[in-house]
């Protein structure tokens, strides 16, 4: 099941104690998404990535958030609904288990990978350039099958 953007966003903050920096979010986010799509063939998120100059952008999250610059973003989701999916909630989770203590410019690094969805789009100092599902699926197999 797809959810909003925003509610997957809240669920990550909620679960990192509201530590996380937009860069730090929008990756976690982008990798969820990948697992997820991966897993079971659906988006986990009804927005789309672009391909920016550090890595995959939820270009609507930004927004919301480009406010706390590289600070940690505060509880600004107070009227978005909370994820209900169960599969949905286990993905991000485990996501933000397993690369909790990752740096921003390590997850940059991650999702810079030159087999990558990303790098396909990427496009420097031009926003706006998507990133398909498609290529995200793609990607999920290729490092599956790489172990990367």
């Amino acid at each position: 099941m797809t959810v909003p953007t925003l509610s997957a966003a809240k669920y990550l903050c909620e679960a990192s104690e509201w530590s996380l920096s937009n860069l730090k979010l929008q990756k976690l986010l982008y990798i969820s998404h990948m697992m997820h799509l991966g897993r079971t063939g659906t988006p986990l998120i009804d927005g789309h990535f672009e391909a920016w100059d550090y890595g995959p952008v939820e270009p609507s999250l930004y927004h919301h958030v480009k406010a706390f610059g590289r600070n940690e973003i505060g509880p600004v989701f107070h009227t978005v609904a909370p994820v209900t999916d169960p599969v949905a909630k286990d993905v991000m989770e485990r996501t933000f288990q397993s690369l909790r203590n990752m740096t921003p410019g390590q997850l940059v690094g991650v999702t810079h990978w030159d087999q990558g969805a990303w790098a396909q789009h990427y496009r420097p100092d031009t926003r706006g350039a998507v990133i398909p599902n498609e290529a995200i699926l793609e990607e999920y197999a290729r490092r599956l099958k790489s172990g990367s």
